[in-house]
């Protein structure tokens, strides 16, 4: 069976502190971090990041992880077209919609962006949302920026 593996192509992130700041952020809204988010919105959002932003590395890692914690497939196999199903609660479909909007960064309505989702998540659920999609969003152009590619490595 064949392995996938990761090289970077560009650059070792280590070179510069960023790599550990980013290791921090990571450790508080990151897969394993400890939030009072449910997990399975927390690891949409996760993979809906790395899906828009098209990061080969996080897109890998986090199916895999959605698929372990026991996300059903249908809703991991179907992120990229999240409004245009209702394999999704009207609660995940409102915070797919502000990851989609945070993510892309120029939305004008992002206020009503925000009060939808405010009609089904509390103030701290919002504050958590919105950090990790930062935290993704730092992750998947760190490994854009570093060339994090994936090839498969024969056993």
């Amino acid at each position: 069976m064949n392995e996938i593996k990761y090289k970077d192509t560009r650059f070792n992130p280590e070179q510069t502190p960023f790599l550990g700041l980013a290791k921090q952020m990571a450790k508080a809204f990151g897969y394993t971090a400890d939030l009072t988010i449910d997990k399975t919105i927390a690891q949409l959002l996760r993979l809906r990041v790395a899906q828009k932003n098209e990061c080969a590395y996080c897109v890998i890692l986090h199916a895999k992880t959605s698929r372990e914690i026991g996300i059903p497939e249908g809703k991991v196999d179907n992120i990229s077209s999240w409004w245009n199903s209702e394999l999704f609660t009207p609660k995940e479909k409102a915070v797919l919609e502000y990851c989609d909007v945070l993510t892309e960064g120029t939305n004008k309505n992002f206020q009503l962006v925000h009060d939808n989702l405010a009609e089904h998540s509390s103030e701290k659920e919002i504050a958590e949302i919105a950090a990790i999609v930062i935290n993704m969003n730092v992750w998947t152009r760190l490994k854009l920026a570093q060339g994090e590619t994936p090839y498969f490595e024969e056993n």
